[in-house]
């Protein structure tokens, strides 16, 4: 069998998501806990609009979560730890054809990558999320395919036509996965991905290495809409410290791409700082937000917004970017406040061929 992940892009039975019931993700006081929930809900209806959703909800909360969705939402029951299904959920490929020659029957497969909270950081727990991708897989009645690679759907982005984007301080973080070199990460993204040719980012947006952060996830940074073309996050003002890192990952696709492929920029929003301390009045820290970190559906895009006078502009380039499809705008603020983005709360399931 020959196993490939298609691209975003390429037609969805269904989008899975996982209802935030623990953590920080859901917040320290009821009025956290709302944002949270009305901001999973609120990308949830988005996509359901769209296309199926799937929810997994952790047994404690599915009568909270029936609150606040629509009966569109499907949910499924399974122990959680924490809300972010890109990561904690399995990578979704397709065997075009049973007989590996593209001549039988298509099957779903599952990738499910180890999962070990971000690379075992403190603050993360993940005993019952390191179960939700095989759960996933098998509800989707997938082929489970376990890898011992330490990886999150976050930190990968792939065009459907052979290439993967992979950041070498995740799959090379010595709290994922000790002991690996580019050569041992990129022969396991080939033999579960089907992909041929992985580019590597340096690094990641800087607040991605604060508390909250996954050290690089590429799905915040760059994406490729279609074959030959990367979908570029850049700051553009000289004030924020992504401006110099948005140059550094743009030198290193320019250097690992073919030189027919397009970058194409995608604007960071105005605001670069979140709002000052309110009991000392200290400016608040420069903000990750991206649009790059948005979720292509069946007929659409759900973009993040973030109450900014990009988001207009953001609009039209993903418009331009993904012709045909409508793009709808969700307030993305209180899920890059809890360290993610729409991107991150969500995962395509593939339709077979």
């Amino acid at each position: 069998m020959t196993w490939r992940m298609p691209a975003e892009t390429a037609p969805h039975t269904c989008t899975w998501m996982a209802w935030p019931s623990h953590g920080y993700a859901l917040g320290e006081t009821a009025a956290e806990a709302d944002e949270a929930r009305a901001a999973w809900a609120a990308v949830a209806h988005a996509v359901s609009a769209f296309e199926p959703v799937r929810m997994v909800v952790d047994p404690v909360a599915v009568g909270e979560a029936r609150k606040w969705l629509s009966a569109d939402v499907e949910l499924l029951e399974a122990p959680l730890d924490d809300a972010w299904m890109r990561d904690i959920g399995p990578t979704f490929v397709i065997d075009d054809g049973a007989d590996g020659s593209g001549g039988g029957t298509p099957r779903l497969g599952a990738v499910d990558w180890v999962f070990n909270g971000w690379g075992a950081q403190a603050w993360a727990r993940w005993e019952r999320d390191a179960r939700i991708g095989r759960f996933v897989a098998e509800a989707a009645g997938a082929v489970v395919l376990p890898s011992s690679l330490v990886n999150e759907g976050g930190g990968i982005h792939v065009d459907g036509a052979g290439t993967v984007l992979a950041t070498r301080t995740v799959q090379l973080d010595p709290g994922r996965n000790p002991g690996l070199v580019e050569a041992d990460v990129e022969a396991e993204l080939r033999a579960r991905l089907g992909v041929d040719r992985v580019v590597w980012l340096p690094r990641g947006l800087t607040r991605d290495y604060e508390e909250l952060g996954t050290r690089g996830h590429v799905d915040i940074v760059a994406t490729m809409p279609e074959p030959g073309v990367v979908l570029l996050h850049a700051q553009r003002s000289p004030e924020h410290p992504d401006h110099a890192v948005t140059a550094q990952v743009r030198d290193a696709l320019s250097a690992g791409l073919p030189a027919d492929w397009r970058l194409v920029d995608l604007p960071a929003p105005a605001g670069l700082r979140d709002e000052p301390d309110p009991a000392t009045g200290e400016p608040g820290g420069f903000v990750d937000h991206s649009y790059v970190n948005h979720h292509v559906v069946n007929g659409g895009v759900v973009a993040c917004a973030f109450d900014d006078p990009g988001d207009a502009v953001a609009r039209d380039v993903l418009a331009e970017a993904y012709p045909g499809r409508e793009v709808v705008s969700v307030d993305a603020r209180p899920i890059f406040a809890r360290g993610g983005g729409i991107h991150c709360i969500t995962q395509q399931q593939p339709a077979l061929p």
